[in-house]
């Protein structure tokens, strides 16, 4: 199967082989037909398989020939992203695939000027892309209206469900027509998700090209166990036997990522970081040298898990364990990208097994161990201390209560 057999037009089709892309990923082929016919989709792909295609390809096809233009502060199609590296992703894209044409692809995101997104959005805008905060604050300021859009798109679903974002797509759901089409994309899509999903669809078509959870198979996995204390030095070691490739390290905290960023830097590596109390021009930047090469070593939070698509990047570290599984997926998504391989290396300290235990569970496999030993978890453990609860009366004394003293 080709895109022209998908019914996408003919400058559309040439602009992405301009671009180097000649056939389909399966997501797209399943997709695109759907879409093209008015479709609602919930779709379901591997991290790395072509998913904005699967959405901005017919997108781009309806905007483009339907004989319509954007008025002024209207957005005909609307794209929503949980973070600003994966909205940039997703416009640039876009952009590559409209360039030479009538639609105006636009770009709202937080930590960029807001009066200079005002002026823009003031020429009406075609395609949108935005994170749901930034698009808050511009409706708040009456920069935009959402009556006229016809399309809505969540790219990578399962966060922009989640309670961090749920509340701000419902708000921004009441402004939008009734009559739309909607698509959701997602690597993963836990149970409480995929049910939450069905109240922005209507009569979803489902696709999903590989089960929820599945990463690509050209990913090679391993965990070393390994205590805490010693992770850095294991890290440094494991980065010494491939200097000039590109790695991407992933720490839990902010400020955990920034001091591994320090300490990789101490030891001789090219390295830098992007988490969130980084500025948008740093994180920016940061993600321009690694794909220049001037860095080789990025460590990041889970911020970047959902919006890196740099070619080449031959391993990812879990210097720490995400504490949501589904994570763990996005995160060594970022190798093996378009058909290329990767290795994803975890390092597991004795308080990550549970972390560890979650993520075999989704992916239904055990992750090979490259060192070390399993860490035992005391089952049997006493139980965690709680916050103050309603006071018991006091037992009764008896004869034998000094067993009980504390």
């Amino acid at each position: 199967m080709d895109f022209e057999m998908l019914g996408l037009a003919p400058r559309l089709i040439a602009k992405l082989a301009e671009n180097g892309i000649q056939k389909p990923t399966p997501i797209q082929s399943q997709a695109i037909p759907h879409a093209m016919n008015g479709r609602d989709v919930m779709g379901l792909a591997q991290t790395g398989t072509g998913k904005t295609a699967a959405f901005g390809l017919p997108l781009i096809h309806t905007l483009s020939t339907d004989g319509s233009t954007a008025g002024p502060k209207t957005v005909r199609g609307l794209v929503l992203a949980p973070t600003r590296e994966l909205a940039k992703q997703i416009s640039d894209s876009l952009r590559d695939w409209t360039k030479g044409s009538h639609l105006k692809v636009g770009l709202v995101v937080g930590g960029t000027s807001i009066n200079a997104q005002i002026q823009r959005l003031a020429r009406g805008t075609d395609l949108l892309i935005a994170t749901p905060g930034r698009l808050i604050d511009l409706l708040d300021r009456k920069a935009l209206t959402l009556n006229d859009t016809r399309f809505l798109v969540l790219d990578e679903a399962d966060q922009m469900l989640d309670l961090g974002f749920i509340h701000a797509l419902r708000r921004i759901s009441t402004l939008l027509p009734a009559e739309r089409q909607t698509m959701l994309f997602s690597a993963t899509m836990p149970k409480q998700m995929a049910d939450l999903s069905q109240t922005f669809l209507n009569k979803p078509v489902r696709v999903e090209v590989a089960p929820a959870g599945k990463v690509a198979d050209k990913i090679t996995q391993s965990v070393h166990f390994v205590a805490q204390a010693a992770k850095v030095s294991l890290l440094i070691e494991l980065l010494d036997a491939h200097k000039d490739e590109v790695s991407l390290v992933f720490a839990r905290t902010k400020h955990g990522a920034e001091r591994l960023m320090k300490q990789l830097d101490k030891a001789g590596f090219a390295a830098g970081s992007i988490h969130g109390n980084k500025s948008q021009g740093q994180r920016d930047r940061a993600i321009k040298e690694l794909r220049s090469g001037k860095i080789r070593v990025l460590v990041a939070t889970d911020v970047a898990a959902r919006g890196i698509d740099i070619p080449g990047v031959g391993y990812v570290y879990n210097f720490d364990l995400p504490n949501v599984a589904e994570n763990y997926v996005h995160r060594i998504g970022r190798t093996a990208r378009a058909g290329a391989s990767g290795k994803a290396v975890s390092l597991c300290s004795s308080d990550q097994m549970s972390e560890l235990k979650s993520i075999q569970k989704i992916m239904s496999l055990t992750i090979p161990v490259a060192s070390g030993k399993a860490w035992e978890v005391d089952t049997k453990a006493a139980p965690k201390k709680r916050g103050p609860s309603r006071r018991r009366k006091p037992a009764r004394r008896s004869n034998n209560s000094a067993r009980y003293a504390a």
